[in-house]
């Protein structure tokens, strides 16, 4: 699972002109899911997200009550080692992604975190307002 953090200002998601999803001071977590992710990952994921402290004054979300937008994102998983067209193959499809980044919204919601979402599969547009800027990329091995 790979998750690309950064802090922001503010953020939100819009799908056809309606805001789905939206938040003030926090993180957006645009998260990527390979085949053989799965609750090992979930779980290091939601905690890293959680308690990684990369808030103003060295502080977490978790620390400074801030909120979380979840974003799923295949495309981290893309492979341009060769060519010009990214491959997409190391992307796990929808129906095993999809279960999984729902899994790291609801764990961060479980550890008493604000969270907002984008819509999956749907064609975003995401409005990020970065804060520093902050941004780091979070591999958990399966």
């Amino acid at each position: 699972m790979r998750t690309v953090l950064q802090r922001v200002t503010s953020a939100r998601v819009v799908v056809d002109d309606e805001v789905v999803g939206e938040i003030g001071p926090g993180l957006v977590a645009l998260v990527g899911v390979t085949h053989d992710d799965g609750t090992p990952e979930v779980a290091t994921t939601v905690r890293k997200i959680a308690e990684l402290r990369i808030m103003r004054d060295e502080t977490s979300v978790t620390d400074c009550g801030a909120a979380v937008l979840v974003v799923s994102q295949f495309t981290l998983h893309a492979d341009v080692r060769k060519g010009r067209r990214p491959s997409w193959s190391a992307a796990a499809p929808g129906p095993v992604a999809e279960p999984l980044v729902d899994a790291v919204a609801d764990g961060l919601r479980e550890r008493g975190i604000e969270v907002a979402t984008g819509r999956f599969g749907a064609d975003m547009a995401i409005d990020i307002h970065a804060d520093g800027p902050v941004t780091l990329v979070v591999d958990v091995p399966a």
